[in-house]
């Protein structure tokens, strides 16, 4: 049963909409709520909101800010790619074209926050002004001055940030304001399928909608929760799983006959989670196209991994059969001057190919990683998923598993033309 907000200040109706719009997510609302307090009233300076993927941080913060009427201005930080351009679009947001034009071409934090205390002046507020930033992680590549004074802006205005990552990966080396931590956890099995269900076809039951739901989180749900992307395949192949039905071969309450013709579909759709590798037209004509060729759990095409783990892999197989002295060499682009000579260990003079995988530790694996991957990629919990992804499918193993106090060590366990193969198909994208 879905919790009912109350706060005073804001209309009962309204936040009863709010809760409506808002399934699994009243607690975080009713948290965030009350830290902006009444609509007269200062909110906390600064706010950093942090979870997953498709754990509805932008939907709360945006639900929150458009049903309840509160001036905000809503700026990505993707699309913002310099601080310019973030000024313009807050003044813009906030006062109109007048104010933005007011900008010099190139304009600092001081030329910002002049014109911002002007149009507040003539135009006073009645409520807390906020701006919310998404995918405030991309500030990291900002001006060093510029998050650290965005979040000192407390006299003027409250800041909301949300990223995917904490605030320890976030927190700028010079030092800032802290901001208030708010975590958005992932959302549970149940609450997915509560949420899930509420997207039923009209020409169906709720029921059978909800057991079809069902079925397809028992499928996914070990390899995949972003909510996104299981409402996509629960809109993909959800004709697939009434077919029996529209053709009148099975009734809505016969589960046994429905798996049995929706499984070879699902299985086969698992293994494209998060690629995207055709659009939804080309998917349903490639099913018809191999409607004959599927027989359960039997039909099974290549199987590919995710993008990341393909590079993780290759880093994996450096590591482990190049020295860690050659790694600057190899993967620094400045390295300077190395000096040359014909000297060779012993066992240097053997190839490594033939002695076999070295340990390697964890920095190293991902220094590695970050190198050879072709643009920038924030640690984020995807990549360390994959990484155990990768351990659990013997991929790569861990040879120090039995001292856990120690820096974690792992080897490449792929055979040699297995890296090669990811290899070439990695850079041939």
């Amino acid at each position: 049963m879905a919790g009912r907000l109350e706060h005073p200040g804001y209309d009962e109706e309204k936040l009863r909409i709010v809760s409506e719009q808002l399934p699994c997510r009243e607690v975080q609302a009713g948290a965030l709520l009350s830290l902006m307090g009444q609509p007269q009233q200062y909110c906390y300076p600064s706010l950093f909101i942090y979870g997953h993927r498709a754990s509805g941080k932008s939907h709360v913060v945006n639900t929150l800010m458009k049903e309840l009427e509160l001036p905000h201005a809503t700026v990505s930080c993707v699309e913002c790619i310099s601080a310019a351009l973030l000024f313009e679009q807050v003044l813009l947001a906030f006062f109109g074209c007048d104010a933005a034009s007011l900008l010099p071409r190139s304009p600092s934090l001081s030329d910002f926050v002049r014109i911002y205390r002007q149009q507040a002046s003539q135009s006073p507020a009645e409520q807390t002004r906020y701006i919310v930033l998404e995918k405030a992680e991309l500030l990291r590549d900002a001006d060093a001055n510029l998050l650290p004074a965005l979040l000192r802006l407390q006299e003027l205005v409250s800041i909301f940030l949300y990223s995917e990552i904490v605030w320890d990966k976030f927190r700028p080396n010079t030092g800032c304001f802290e901001p208030l931590l708010l975590h958005f956890p992932d959302y549970s099995k149940g609450e997915l399928q509560q949420i899930l269900s509420k997207d039923r076809h009209p020409s169906y039951s709720a029921e059978f909608y909800s057991s079809y739901v069902h079925i397809l989180l028992g499928v996914f749900y070990a390899v995949c929760r972003d909510l996104r992307e299981l409402r996509h395949l629960a809109a993909l192949n959800f004709s697939k799983f009434c077919e029996p039905v529209a053709a009148g071969k099975a009734k809505e309450t016969d589960a046994h006959k429905l798996w049995k013709n929706i499984e070879p579909h699902l299985k086969k759709a698992m293994q494209t989670v998060y690629l995207r590798e055709v659009s939804s037209l080309q998917w349903e004509q490639m099913e018809e196209h191999d409607a004959g060729a599927l027989r359960g759990l039997s039909a099974h095409t290549h199987v590919e991994l995710p993008y990341y783990s393909k590079f993780l892999l290759i880093a994996a197989y450096l590591a482990s059969y190049n020295p860690a002295r050659t790694d600057k060499r190899f993967f620094v682009k400045h390295h300077g001057k190395i000096k040359k000579t014909n000297f060779l260990k012993k066992n240097e003079k053997t190839s490594n190919h033939l002695l076999g995988p070295k340990p390697f530790p964890l920095d190293r694996l991902l220094a590695i990683f970050y190198s050879v991957v072709d643009s920038r990629v924030a640690p984020t919990a995807s990549i360390f998923s994959q990484r155990d992804m990768s351990v659990k499918f013997v991929l790569i193993t861990c040879v120090n598993i039995c001292f856990p106090l120690q820096i974690p060590e792992f080897k490449v366990a792929v055979f040699l033309f297995l890296c090669r193969f990811v290899l070439f198909t990695s850079f041939a994208l």
